[in-house]
């Protein structure tokens, strides 16, 4: 594996390496938790941890900066844990296997982990490094962002007392991020009945899709990557109008907000329609793959023998299922009227199980707009509904509404224009930021969200470009330098 710690900014990469070894699955941020508080008892930085375990930890401004207005760097320490099928990995004690291609860090068949692992890495360098010069920091570190944001939702209104805020969990380069999308959650539960399957003559397979690129279900959700559940569940719809066969399990996905890459189903058929059976599997396979190669290209399906099942969904069960995960949306449902190029409202079909007499399927959807976010939760839920399924809904986040009048934006985009010689670019974006929470929480704080280009994320094709991350610093230490 290659070594890291000799890349520039030398005190970035040498957090980095540290956090890659740190298992930080959302809701499991004990230890890098662990290693930002001993990190700041080191260093000789006051800390605060609050109920839930936030951390901010201040720095002091430089000399001659004490009256520099307080500026807070933010970002989560959770990340999306996910890994192909056939690689052997456990997230809760493995460190990340890293690979160098050129300018692009990657991991080796799993999310690298660099969101938000290089913002962390980021504003700990900024913490230790003595030589800089600033006005008084307070960083802040979230836990759960990733699936939830319960970290930002349950912080009290004595952690901060910054006016800007720096989120530093964006992932283009010479990006200026001023807005996002809100976000919630649908889980859907169809009760189905079970039926011993009968005696002889079947055959037990499995169906596999994999191959596809998956990755984030709002950055990348515009580009209309296959979603394995929806393809595989699109094969076997049209294959059910043919063909009777027993369900026994379906699964695919496995973050809500990820697009699932890997999907399979379990089933038993007569043997004499076998042949037949995966034939027109094939034939639906080859469709779709013309259909979705020019940005899915390894895209495949596999059908094998599996062991059988005592307990199989009957015929209404199986029907009811295919139907609910064949009419449940997916993808870009409006692009926005004024940025024609920024999603306004999608959602990502984004898991499926089996528990018992129960499929539990899993819905993810965005809007910077609360009513567009609520229909399209409406319409998840009458979809639902006419299966005779229950519906439960997380509690959304708030999107961030831009503000191209902020004093800390016009900073950044002139400093961004005297350092590199060029207009910075002004985007909101369809993912989920903090920054939304953290300003009803915080009236009147004044933030942009920022970053080194990270393409990928929430896939194990995340990739970090390497040389954007010391222009990065400098730009960064160059706004804390000016504000």
């Amino acid at each position: 594996m290659p070594s890291i710690e000799n890349l520039e900014p030398k005190l970035v990469w040498k957090h980095f390496d540290e956090i890659r070894k740190i298992p930080r699955c959302s809701k499991h941020e004990e230890k890098i938790r662990e290693y930002i508080v001993n990190f700041a008892k080191k260093q000789g930085l006051k800390t605060k941890v609050d109920a839930v375990g936030n951390v901010v930890i201040l720095k002091p401004a430089t000399s001659g900066m004490q009256n520099k207005p307080t500026v807070i760097l933010q970002g989560h320490m959770d990340m999306v844990c996910e890994k192909n099928s056939d690689v052997k990995f456990d997230f809760s004690k493995d460190p990340i296997q890293l690979k160098v291609k050129g300018d692009l860090l990657t991991a080796d068949g799993t999310t690298l982990g660099a969101d938000n692992g290089i913002g962390l890495a980021i504003s700990l360098a900024i913490l230790e490094d003595k030589k800089l010069r600033h006005g008084p920091i307070e960083s802040l570190y979230t836990v759960d962002e990733e699936t939830g944001l319960t970290g930002a939702f349950a912080m009290k209104s004595d952690m901060l007392t910054g006016k800007i805020m720096l989120n530093l969990d964006s992932e283009d380069f010479g990006v200026l991020t001023v807005g996002c999308a809100g976000g919630g959650d649908s889980m859907i539960e169809l009760p189905v009945k079970m039926q011993q399957p009968g005696n002889g003559g079947r055959e037990n397979i499995v169906i596999k899709v994999s191959g596809l690129r998956g990755g984030h279900s709002g950055v990348d959700i515009h580009e209309q990557r296959g979603n394995a559940i929806k393809l595989l569940t699109r094969m076997l719809w049209k294959v059910s109008q043919k063909y009777e066969f027993y369900l026994f399990d379906i699964k695919g996905g496995d973050k809500h907000n990820a697009i699932p890459r890997e999907a399979y189903a379990k089933l038993a058929l007569e043997k004499k329609n076998k042949n037949a059976f995966v034939t027109e599997l094939k034939t639906d396979e080859k469709d779709i793959y013309d259909e979705i190669k020019p940005i899915d290209p390894n895209f495949k399906v596999d059908v094998e023998l599996c062991e059988p099942s005592k307990m199989v969904l009957d015929k209404p069960s199986r029907t009811k299922l295919l139907n609910l995960l064949h009419g449940l949306p997916h993808g870009v449902h409006q692009m926005n009227y004024d940025i024609k190029t920024l999603v306004n409202t999608s959602t990502n079909l984004a898991t499926v199980s089996v528990k018992e007499n129960t499929v539990v399927i899993g819905m993810s959807s965005r809007s910077p707009m609360k009513s567009a976010l609520q229909d399209m939760r409406d319409r998840i839920k009458a979809i639902a509904l006419l299966s005779g399924a229950k519906v439960s809904e997380g509690t959304p986040y708030p999107g961030w509404k831009p503000d191209l009048q902020s004093k800390i934006l016009g900073l950044a985009k002139k400093t961004f224009k005297d350092m590199f010689k060029q207009e910075p670019k002004i985007e909101a974006i369809h993912a989920g930021l903090e920054c939304g929470i953290i300003g009803e929480k915080f009236p009147g704080i004044d933030m942009i969200s920022i970053g080194p280009t990270l393409k990928n994320p929430h896939s194990p094709e995340e990739q970090l470009h390497i040389s954007t991350v010391d222009k990065f610093y400098k730009y960064l230490l160059k706004i804390l330098e000016s504000v």
